[in-house]
């Protein structure tokens, strides 16, 4: 049991599927050899998958370039929010509004004027975004239980279609409000169920490689392109369209991609589950699975379905268990609050927001590279804990530079040490689903992983507020996202390493796994223990 559970990598245990030989003769994996699990389909979803990410990047980045405040001043007094009464005092400006465009690019700030005592408008609309994704996530994710991966997959990138497009009609506050909402409903699901789709259909042992693969160049391509679509449409509606346009491809992934073959499992949908192997045998060359292979599939499919799950509940009821969850609660909250604000972070750098975005973009790729190159070297925790630090110390820096320059700071330093804090956010970032994922007990993993993400998602409503306050001190970001990250660095060294073990099936495993184990002990430092 422990070599199975060893592989056992984020978001793949959707459906129990019995691994030793008297349980099962025929698993999924086992079925997916027999229909090929690396040929011509797998890079079929590969480039499906690819351009999921590359639509993802376009729709959550969005709001980052219609929200920016350009500078602006006031059309009598040239102040930046105030103009000379008659008595020569100063009064807010009344006169309207003169802004300096950056490369020409006309946002939603500047075209309803939500600057100066407006300028909270915009961060609603983003808080109103997160909001939506949490909605979405718990949502949609329920949604996917009852009817499926594809057909969730399918929706939520047409919410994320028709909230964009309904953004880009609005004029006032609670439409937009309501219309960033809408959007945010897709956020994650637009590209979750996908990556659960892939991962299912491809063999273990290429997992990460195929979909770190994926991620790291076509996110990475996504995110780095989208601020050249933003000044190339120099108008916040007609890039929303844009960046939205290209959804309308993904109705017809209905018909290339197959469902969940765990979901279908589930369900008790077994003919429909076996049907999807012999469409990607069909596909890939190989010919007709075997009828003896499909029986005995069948067989222990019927045995999977009759299984029971634990109560997520579960995770909450003994103390140690308690523990870690809460920790990988918290490290969950604050990655992605960090990822999202550090992401975010592009404005006052002295430089444009566009190219810093695009510059600090160029680091989801060799952040990738590193987590292929170190996390099976390394181990879980020294690489959450390490990654975490970093960002940390490089972020807080920046905070720290800026709090005691002042208007004097250098601009390509506060700049390069962001692009480094963000370069070790998206280490910390992309590596920590896996980490979750083995922790948590496989009989609750599906729901907890699920669980662990939503809380996750739900602080990033945090985030455009946080950025808010850099209009009270440029610095205050920073320091808070620095001091955050830090915090995470160090409860990441109260969890349990998980390379090299057999991983926790029940809640009672869970409960005891890791304990005793010391707060710098890491996997690296010591040599791999064999199984017994």
């Amino acid at each position: 049991m422990a070599s199975n559970e060893k592989r056992t990598s984020s978001y793949t245990d959707y459906a129990p599927v019995p691994s030793t030989s008297e349980e099962a003769t025929m698993n999924v994996d086992d079925m997916l050899a027999l229909a090929g699990d690396f040929g011509r389909y797998q890079y079929l979803l590969m480039l499906l998958f690819s351009i999921i990410n590359v639509l993802s990047a376009f729709h959550y980045f969005a709001q980052t370039f219609i929200s920016i405040e350009p500078e602006h001043y006031c059309a009598n007094s040239g102040l930046e929010c105030s103009e000379p009464d008659s008595n020569g005092s100063l009064v807010p400006c009344s006169s309207g509004w003169l802004y300096n465009l950056t490369g020409g690019f006309d946002t939603v700030v500047s075209e309803l004027d939500w600057v100066c005592n407006d300028n909270w408008k915009a961060p609603v609309g983003q808080s109103l975004f997160f909001i939506g994704s949490v909605i979405g996530s718990l949502g949609l994710g329920v949604m996917a239980d009852h009817v499926g991966r594809l057909p969730v997959l399918v929706l939520s990138n047409l919410l994320a279609l028709i909230g964009n497009i309904a953004t880009s009609f609005t004029n006032h506050l609670p439409e937009f409000a309501a219309s960033r909402l809408l959007a945010g409903i897709a956020t994650d699901t637009n590209f979750f169920m996908m990556y659960i789709i892939v991962m299912e259909y491809m063999r273990p042992d290429m997992r990460t490689l195929g979909l770190n693969l994926c991620i790291g160049v076509f996110y990475c391509v996504g995110c780095v392109a989208v601020p050249w679509v933003a000044l190339v449409s120099s108008e916040w509606r007609r890039f929303l369209w844009f960046v939205s346009a290209p959804l309308l491809l993904v109705p017809g992934y209905y018909w290339l991609l197959p469902e969940s073959a765990r979901w279908l499992i589930n369900k008790g949908r077994i003919a429909e589950a076996v049907g999807c192997f012999q469409r990607i045998a069909a596909f890939n060359g190989r010919g007709e699975i075997p009828s003896s292979a499909i029986d005995n599939f069948k067989a222990t499919s019927e045995k999977c379905c009759s299984q029971t799950s634990a109560s997520l509940v579960g995770l909450f009821r003994t103390p140690r268990l308690r523990r870690k969850t809460c920790i990988l609660i918290f490290k969950s909250m604050v990655l992605t609050l960090c990822y999202d604000a550090i992401s975010r972070n592009v404005e006052d750098m002295g430089y444009s927001p566009f190219e810093v975005f695009s510059i600090s973009s160029a680091t989801i790729l060799p952040s990738c590279v590193v987590i292929l190159l170190l996390q099976d070297r390394v181990g879980r925790k020294a690489m959450a804990s390490a990654s975490l630090l970093f960002t940390g110390l490089f972020i807080g820096s920046a905070g720290v530079i800026q709090a005691f320059q002042g208007n004097d700071t250098n601009a390509l330093m506060t700049v390069a040490l962001g692009v480094v804090g963000r370069f070790g956010v998206n280490i910390a970032y992309n590596s920590g689903a896996q980490y979750a994922a083995e922790l948590i007990p496989t009989e609750v993993r599906g729901q907890g992983v699920a669980f662990v993400h939503v809380a996750g998602y739900a602080a990033t409503f945090f985030s455009p507020h946080i950025l808010y306050l850099a209009s009270y001190w440029r610095a205050i970001p920073e320091l808070i996202l620095g001091t955050l990250s830090t915090m995470g660095a160090a409860l990441c060294l109260l969890l349990p390493e998980t390379m090299n073990k057999a991983l926790p099936l029940t809640l009672a495993d869970g409960e005891d796994f890791g304990e005793g184990e010391g707060i710098w002990e890491f996997a690296c430092c010591k040599k791999e223990e064999s199984d017994p």
